[in-house]
């Protein structure tokens, strides 16, 4: 069974057993971050239920902020189908989180509303407007984290497949309003693509 598949169905488990809260608890806490990981789908098979992004991004905080790489990576993966359900109320959402001291979270909430991803689903708004995402990137354009600029620079070469013109033009405007090493290490990762044509 492919891993994937494997951790939606641990994610089931733990959002169906009867003693729900105190399994999640535990489940989140978890010295391994596989378990961990369950901890986001179970988040997910909830959001499924009742459909509250805003709750269903509180519960997930901790996990988006995890130690381990693996576990933010199935926090973000985990829940971008409800993000892709409401993608104006997830930007209302997580717009402030990009202003958070903690590097994960910020970059939580760049890579959970890339336009195209990876190894997930694309959102259909986002490429055929990368404009409504300027909201969300334009905090973090000179970002002091390497790890929150290349989620950036990834986002903006995710919408450079579909309007090339804009995200030249967005990554000249940077550059000249904002002339840090951050902002020219992003606008060269996003236009790693346009270089290729």
């Amino acid at each position: 069974m492919p891993l994937l598949r494997r951790m939606e169905r641990a994610g089931d488990f733990l959002a169906n057993h009867p003693d729900y809260d105190a399994v999640f608890a535990h489940a989140i806490g978890h010295f391994a971050d596989t378990v961990r990981g369950w901890a986001a789908y179970a988040l997910r098979i909830k959001w499924e239920n009742n459909k509250d992004l805003e709750n269903s991004l509180r519960a997930i905080r901790p996990l988006a902020d995890d130690s381990h790489f693996g576990v933010r990576e199935w926090a973000w993966l985990a829940l971008r189908p409800a993000i892709l359900q409401d993608t104006p109320r997830a930007f209302a959402l997580l717009i402030p989180w990009t202003r958070d001291p903690s590097e994960n979270i910020r970059r939580f909430a760049v890579e959970i509303l890339r336009p195209r991803g990876v190894w997930c689903a694309h959102s259909p708004e986002l490429k055929a407007d990368p404009s409504s995402g300027l909201s969300l990137i334009e905090p973090l354009r000179a970002d002091p984290s390497l790890y929150v600029r290349k989620s950036v620079g990834n986002w903006l070469n995710d919408a450079s497949k579909t309007h090339p013109e804009w995200v030249d033009s967005l990554c000249a405007r940077w550059e000249a309003e904002s002339p840090a090493p951050e902002t020219r290490h992003i606008a060269r990762r996003a236009r790693r693509s346009l270089r290729k044509t």
